[in-house]
């Protein structure tokens, strides 16, 4: 598909969701986003089931060209609807009455989106967040997140796939994209994971990185 023709469709695709908007007060998600500016997001859960598990915690970041704006973050912690499992605990350790405090799903995610405005999202595993956000934005909204969204794992991919010699390029070869392992390759330092500001701030590096490197 060339370029005239994707950005044809993409049009067309935000005209059709302005139309479903339910709320006329977040139109400002479909404005021009700022040039050179992105927000980085990451979510915690309580679990990997879409349908099921809840977002405990969010983090976000704005970026702007090359630099990360840590004092531009948005970090919530979110009460749960029902009672965390042990093996999520162990993940992200938040307990529950670590999110006795926090705010309501809705809450939050009102917060994020007046956070991100029309920039792209930046994330890994971006889609899994975007559907667990998704579950509260389209009965609020009537649409999902209408930004652009940008996949580090899928640059890094392509990144490192253009760094192999011809012969390896045609078979397709089986990168490593666990994130650690994309940090360790960009040479970028790690914070503790399963955090959801750390996360986001990573992936922002990771982001900044490869446009750097003429990825993105």
């Amino acid at each position: 598909m060339n370029g005239r023709l994707s950005d044809w469709l993409q049009a067309r695709q935000r005209r059709r969701q302005l139309r479903k908007l339910r709320d006329p007060a977040f139109r400002f998600l479909f404005e021009a986003p700022p040039p050179d500016e992105w927000v980085a997001l990451d979510c915690e859960t309580t679990g990997l089931n879409v349908r099921t598990d809840e977002i405990i915690s969010i983090g976000a970041v704005r970026i702007a060209g090359n630099r990360i704006l840590t004092s531009q973050r948005l970090e919530l912690l979110i009460r749960p609807r029902g009672e965390m499992h042990a093996d999520s605990i162990c993940v992200h350790r938040l307990r529950n009455r670590d999110l006795d405090s926090g705010v309501s799903i809705e809450q939050a995610v009102h917060a994020l989106l007046h956070f991100i405005g029309s920039r792209p999202l930046v994330g890994y595993y971006l889609e899994f967040d975007v559907a667990m956000l998704n579950r509260v934005v389209v009965p609020m909204l009537g649409i999902g997140l209408p930004q652009s969204k940008i996949e580090v794992s899928a640059l890094y991919y392509d990144y490192q796939f253009r760094q192999l010699p011809p012969y390896r390029q045609q078979g397709d070869p089986d990168l490593d994209l666990r994130f650690a392992t994309v940090m360790k390759g960009l040479d970028l330092p790690t914070w503790d994971a399963h955090d959801a500001l750390n996360d986001a701030v990573m992936a922002a590096l990771a982001f900044v990185k490869l446009r750097h490197l003429g990825a993105a």
